[in-house]
C-alpha cells in the first residue's frame, strides 16, 4: 500500500511540475495549462509549440527532472497530446 501511495504522490508530482515546464518553455499562462487534460493536443495545435520548442521543452525536462533523455527515448507522438506528454515524462523519472 505505501508504494501505491508513493506512486501516486510521484505522479502528481510530475503533473505538476511538467504543467510548469509546459507554462515556462512556452510561455503560456499557468491557468491555460492548468486546463489540459489527457487529450489536449499538444504538436500541432499549439502554435508556441513547433520543433525548436521541442528541443528547448526536452531540455527543461531533463534539467527539472534530472533524468538524460537519449535520443531513442523520444518519439513524435509524445507530443501529441498532454497525456502522451506526461505518460513520456513518468516513464523517465519514475523508472
Amino acid at each position: 500500500m505505501a508504494s501505491g501511495v508513493r506512486r501516486i504522490e510521484g505522479e502528481k508530482m510530475v503533473d505538476a511540475t511538467l504543467r510548469a515546464i509546459l507554462a515556462d518553455t512556452l510561455g503560456l499562462a499557468p491557468a491555460t495549462v492548468a486546463t489540459f487534460t489527457d487529450q489536449t493536443a499538444l504538436f500541432g495545435a499549439l502554435p508556441e509549440l513547433d520543433s525548436m520548442a521541442v528541443a528547448t521543452l526536452l531540455t527543461a525536462i531533463e534539467e527539472r527532472f534530472g533524468v538524460l533523455i537519449e535520443d531513442d527515448d523520444v518519439e513524435a507522438d509524445d507530443f501529441a497530446t498532454y497525456g502522451n506528454l506526461l505518460s513520456f515524462a513518468e516513464r523517465l523519472t519514475l523508472r
